[in-house]
């Protein structure tokens, strides 16, 4: 049950942090692109691919699985949001906006493959250090 506990307060935070900076990237930038929820599945991808690079368990830096299961399933899980990428790609096909549906996809898909690989090399980096 600690397990389940954790998971939920991880989420808990995710989700209040992906609310905040989804709403202030619309505040910044408007919404006729979702580039809050864009942002916040970029930087998503680079923190959970540096964490699981830095706390993987044959790895030099040691946490326990229930850290990692409530950082990265709770807090990563909770902050990212495919749903809401999912939505907002179909309401612009739906609009009719098939550049900005398409733009989204292909930026979503390139850039967050992207930031997670770059969040392992930062990490693999550090190590050797």
């Amino acid at each position: 049950m600690v397990g389940y506990a954790l998971v939920m307060l991880g989420g808990a935070l995710g989700t209040g942090a992906r609310f905040w900076m989804s709403g202030f990237v619309a505040e910044r930038a408007g919404e006729s692109f979702p580039f809050g929820t864009l942002l916040v599945n970029i930087t998503g991808s680079l923190v959970i691919g540096f964490f699981a690079a830095f706390t993987d368990p044959e790895g030099e830096i040691l946490v326990s699985p229930r850290f990692r299961q409530f950082f990265m399933i709770g807090v990563c899980g909770g902050y990212t949001t495919f749903p809401s990428f999912s939505l907002q790609t179909l309401d612009l096909i739906r609009g009719g906006d098939w550049l900005k549906a398409s733009l989204n996809t292909a930026l979503s898909f390139a850039c967050c493959l992207a930031a997670v690989w770059l969040g392992r090399i930062v990490a693999v980096t550090l190590l050797a250090k």
